[in-house]
């Protein structure tokens, strides 16, 4: 049976030259189609001249046909639907009663009129700000919890409060401060529609049922009187949010999105017992609704393909559609999706979008450049396959715009923002998990095959708008996969893991020869790596016995390694933090990450779980959610400075609200001069550093507004 629907899998064309012919495969020969050829020379065209839109539209409607044929031809076959194939992305993890006693108010809570020194965002690259849920300039802390923006004053300590709130349209996420003036606040307005009758009950999901169009709402905000906060301009941008950079008034914004399929569009035919017991019927109701979903599709306005933007300002609306020649199609597989830099030029009040018709990925900003990664995407599985990145360059120089440069490719995928990185020279560093599917030889009736896994980092170089390759260190660490990274200057690091963890450091002088000086293996792994100084690393991550049988004492740690002699780093301390139960949001979010070089402080929020609860007294007293700090010395290592506790938020919140989106756990934190606040969803909490459980002040907010 396998080998029948095998059999009659469909031979797709690539996107790079769509043309809407499907050859049928007879019975016997190859199971599968061969897979697609990865381009070696990746660019993007963009759509250009008199037909531009006329061309748009035809490649979006062809994209879009090609895509529904794939998944319900599969379908119609017997095929199990694994959509479109993009690649393995990684693989599986392998685990992964009342408020404290106030302090007495005294006159060394902050009586200056700002700070000293105080943290901000912990922002990848010097001058770039990455936008998050918090932000603070020294005496204000502006938050998003909920629909909301509260503006708290924050200094001194002792006056910790919000002074002001602002209901947000849509899901608030991310936001910037402009100076002293403005925060720009982005959050998703979700709106649904449904696509046709589904088959009631049993169709459940998004392909079932109904599409959903996103949007983007970009709210300006006066923030000069925390009293009075007032909305100044508001813009409507089609897609999903994926991320923001900041470099002085300019805003670049990247967004995706994945073009609306036409009402009445079908993903399967009605269910009814009859219909999908009749082999024959239910083979004729596929093919008529693939026929009838490409009339639908064809019939479709670029003008319902790619909605108009729209700003609001000074009571007026003004609608900004696209323009075709904003579009670029990238000469690589891939599916119906698009990824939008748009510019916010924030002392020109204006708005310009430059899209590839591409899926979206990771981002990298350097203060000249923009750098987004997409994968390439397969079919269908077959051995000889291996993961593959496209990466694609805008020149972000001129504040108002994003200029194409270049496009290249690397093997593998990227894990995360920090797998990436701009030398001082302009070649872009990137490092990579490449996993290719071969055939099982143990078993070969496995017709999905097996995996092998490597490792690199490869260096690119721009040349007439490319992105060549111009140097790649050997494979690493076969059959582990990378779990951080950082390049500093002519300095690289790599953490990989299996059962241990390899700290490889690099020199990357040299962009055609970057080249492995020293590999350390110890037990667990580090997820984000931050430069403590010119010779020391800062690391968070899981410890793991090395036998990785006692899961119970597996547990946070932070570590700090000596790179001072890059052919032998070495771990020189280390701190274990919590049970096997916790977890910090720091592990898998950098934002969350707090470092204070100019106290040598480190803070990270945490929450634990008391495995020896009894069951007596309020459920929620069994969890633990603090902020921890440290002080951090390469010379002596951690010591423990204490916490800030939020436990008691679990009493007060009604625990019916949390969700993903919101949770009372300390999530991030400020520190200025000697006060160390912490920030959850539902509140602000501030200590001095010496004395951390004796709260200075707590300010709660209030999440929901009309």
């Amino acid at each position: 049976m396998k080998k029948e629907w095998l059999n009659r899998w469909r031979s797709i064309a690539t996107a790079a030259g769509i043309a809407g012919t499907f050859l049928t495969g007879c019975d016997g020969g190859n199971p599968v189609p061969p897979p697609e050829a990865v381009n070696d020379r990746v660019s993007l065209t963009a759509f250009n001249g008199s037909n531009a839109c006329q061309d748009l539209e035809k490649y979006l409607e062809d994209t879009a046909v090609l895509q529904m044929r794939t998944q319900l031809e599969a379908q119609r076959d017997g095929v199990p639907s694994f959509g479109w194939w993009g690649g393995w992305g990684g693989l599986e993890g392998d685990f992964l009663a009342g408020g404290p006693p106030r302090a007495e108010a005294t006159n060394a809570a902050g009586g200056k009129s700002a700070p000293t020194d105080y943290t901000q965002t912990n922002n990848q690259v010097a001058g770039v700000d990455e936008a998050d849920f918090v932000k603070n300039d020294g005496t204000r802390i502006f938050a998003l919890s909920g629909n909301t923006l509260h503006a708290a004053k924050s200094w001194p300590a002792t006056d910790l409060g919000v002074q002001g709130t602002l209901a947000i349209e849509g899901y608030p996420q991310e936001m910037f401060l402009d100076g002293t003036d403005k925060a720009v606040v982005f959050s998703s307005i979700y709106q649904w529609y449904p696509l046709s009758n589904q088959g009631g009950v049993q169709c459940l999901g998004l392909n079932c049922g109904y599409y959903y169009a996103n949007t983007v709402k970009v709210t300006e905000v006066d923030v000069s009187d925390m009293t009075n906060l007032r909305v100044v301009r508001e813009t409507y941008l089609p897609g999903h949010y994926n991320s923001a950079r900041k470099i002085g008034a300019s805003v670049r914004l990247v967004l995706s999105d994945d073009f609306n399929f036409p009402p009445g569009f079908k993903w399967s035919p009605d269910w009814s017992e009859g219909l999908w017991n009749d082999k024959a019927r239910l083979k004729a109701e596929y093919n008529k609704i693939i026929a009838q979903n490409e009339a639908l599709i064809r019939q479709q306005t670029l003008a319902e393909w790619v909605p108009a933007a729209k700003i609001k300002a000074n009571g007026q609306t003004t609608i900004v559609p696209h323009a075709c020649e904003e579009f670029s199609r990238v000469n690589a597989p891939t599916r119906l999706g698009q990824v939008s830099v748009v510019t916010l030029d924030l002392n020109a009040d204006s708005v310009h979008r430059t899209s590839i018709l591409a899926e979206p990925g990771e981002i990298y900003a350097s203060t000249n450049n923009l750098y987004v990664a997409t994968r390439h995407w397969w079919w269908w599985p077959a051995p000889g396959q291996k993961d593959t990145t496209y990466i694609h360059k805008f020149d972000i120089a001129a504040p108002g715009n994003a200029v194409y440069a270049a496009s290249g490719v690397v093997d593998g995928h990227i894990v995360d923002q920090f797998s990436m990185d701009e030398a001082a020279s302009g070649h872009f560093r990137v490092v990579t998990t490449i996993q290719t599917r071969v055939p099982d030889t143990q078993n070969p009736g496995n017709w999905w095959g097996t995996m092998t896994t490597t490792n690199r980092l490869s260096v690119l170089g721009e040349n007439q708008g490319y992105l060549d390759v111009v140097g790649r260190s050997p494979d690493l660490a076969e059959g582990e996969r990378v779990m951080s990274s950082r390049m500093v200057g002519d300095k690289g690091f790599v953490v990989t893991f299996r059962q241990v963890d390899p700290l490889f450091t690099f020199d990357l002088s040299d962009p055609t020869n970057p080249r492995k000086l020293g590999e350390l293996k110890i037990p667990g792994f580090s997820t984000y790596i931050h430069p403590l100084d010119a010779n020391h690393l800062l690391t968070i991550g899981t410890y793991v016995p090395e036998d990785n049988t006692n899961w119970q004492a597996r547990a946070l740690q932070l570590a700090i390694f000596d790179v001072t002699d890059m052919t032998n780093p070495r771990q020189t301390h280390t701190q274990l933090v919590g049970t096997a139960y916790g977890w910090s949001e720091a592990q898998s979010e950098h934002k969350a990450f707090n470092y204070f070089a100019a106290k040598k402080l480190l803070a990270i929020p945490f929450a634990d779980w008391n495995s020896n609860w009894n069951g007596a007294g309020d459920y929620w007293s069994s969890f633990t959610s603090e902020l921890k700090v440290y002080s951090v010395d390469p010379l002596t290592g951690f010591q423990a400075k204490g916490a800030i506790s939020l436990r008691d938020m679990y009493q007060v919140e009604n625990y019916y609200g949390w969700t993903y989106y919101w949770t009372p756990n300390v999530r991030r934190s400020v520190m200025a001069d000697d006060f160390v606040y912490a920030i959850s969803d539902s509140g602000i909490r501030v200590s001095n550093i010496a004395n951390l459980s004796a709260p200075i002040q707590t300010a709660r907010f209030n999440r929901y507004q009309e």
